[in-house]
């Protein structure tokens, strides 16, 4: 998601995404041209006694769209800094939360495997809006009768505050509802396994409310499933594959400096690609005096004119931004750092800083296929007991 930074809370980072920008003028649309829907469903609900009309002519049901809309997405951000506050106090530092097309994500740097503070870290982004939605209500009470405009918003994010905290808490997984069914199974199972039944149940729970929105015409419920089903099977794979990765570091799963195939800065670029087309490889680390100084790939090979390959040399289309990981990090960090980066491989530091290897998506998939073959992911996804 591209986004950029509004401010801070709690010395969490929030953001906006691009596509939040897009939705909060469809929602305020959206909101203004119900508002007379609205004021029923709400003079059923509660007996606020609201009048329809002055709030549905001219430009109020506009500003009152935007208002509302706005406060929404306050309750969202809320929401998120409800399972943000839970998940530092167990320990669990927040990268950012960000506002996006579908509502507010926190992005935790580190996933919680104890079931009870997964529990704790779901549930409280529910209760946050439960709180706001009781507390918006009581606020009804305290509203002069005549001051309908402002009684009419804050009935509204009542409502939706707390629908807000039922929707949130039905089983979709990677919804807080699948997580709070996550850790439940992981009381009596191995985390990896109570992720996969979760996200089995989300999946399904996607489909059915992909179905829903699909019969109703609600492309926004579409829009949601689609993301749930994704997230499901997405998270449920990153899990399956942190399990099987657990205590292999980088220097099991690398090719070591003595199997390295790496060149020289002063290497022609017609060289390099007679060197990639014998050996196989797209892409090689560039030393100079037993240093890394670039990584070069066949794109970058391919950057240069075919007339012009005999005269430019690798440090001249060469990337010396390289990304690096340390030979004792864990597997699965080498990992998420080829998918943040969008890169194929990651050259390997040793405690001196010199060149110890590198690791590809190849070698960590290849090591992935033979853990799964010698039974030792399996072993870990298997039932076992746990105390009471």
């Amino acid at each position: 998601m591209r986004s950029f930074r509004i401010g801070s809370a709690f010395g969490i980072p929030i953001k906006l995404d691009l596509t939040f920008l897009l939705i909060l003028p469809v929602f305020a649309w959206l909101i203004g041209t119900q508002v007379g829907q609205w004021v029923e469903i709400m003079n059923q609900l509660w007996n606020l006694g609201l009048t329809a009309e002055p709030l549905s002519t001219g430009s109020m049901p506009l500003l009152l769209g935007a208002i509302a809309a706005v406060g929404l997405f306050v309750g969202v951000v809320l929401h998120e800094l409800g399972h943000s506050v839970v998940a530092m106090r167990f320990g669990f530092p927040i990268d950012s939360i960000t506002l996006w097309i579908f509502g507010g994500v926190a992005r935790l740097t580190d996933q919680p495997e104890n079931w009870l503070e997964e529990l704790l870290i779901a549930i409280a982004g529910p209760v946050v809006s439960i709180i706001l939605g009781v507390g918006s209500y009581l606020a009804l009470f305290a509203i002069p009768v005549e001051q309908e405009a402002i009684r009419f918003v804050v009935g509204y994010l009542a409502l939706m505050n707390l629908v807000l905290a039922a929707f949130n808490l039905l089983p979709g997984f990677p919804m807080d509802g699948g997580r709070v069914l996550r850790a439940l199974l992981a009381r009596t199972r191995p985390f990896a396994q109570a992720t996969q039944i979760a996200a089995e149940v989300g999946k399904l729970f996607a489909i059915l409310l992909g179905l829903f929105g699909l019969l109703g015409g609600n492309i926004i419920l579409i829009g949601i499933a689609f993301f749930i089903y994704i997230g499901a099977s997405s998270e449920a794979q990153q899990t399956v594959l942190s399990a099987a990765f657990r205590n292999v570091r980088v220097r099991d799963v690398m090719t070591p400096a003595e199997d390295l195939q790496t060149v020289s800065p002063d290497t022609s670029i017609a060289d390099l690609l007679d060197k990639m087309f014998r050996q196989r490889h797209t892409g090689y680390p560039v030393v100079h005096d037993g240093e890394l100084v670039g990584m070069i790939t066949l794109d970058d090979a391919r950057s240069v004119r075919e007339v012009e390959r005999d005269a430019y040399t690798v440090e001249e289309v060469m990337s010396t931004d390289v990304k690096t990981i340390s030979a004792d990090s864990d597997a699965i960090d080498a990992l998420e750092s080829i998918q943040q980066h969008s890169i194929g491989r990651l050259p390997v530091i040793d405690a001196n800083g010199d060149v110890a290897g590198i690791i590809s998506r190849t070698d960590l998939m290849t090591a992935f296929d033979i853990i799964k073959s010698s039974g030792r992911s399996e072993e870990e996804l298997a039932p076992r007991e746990h105390p009471s």
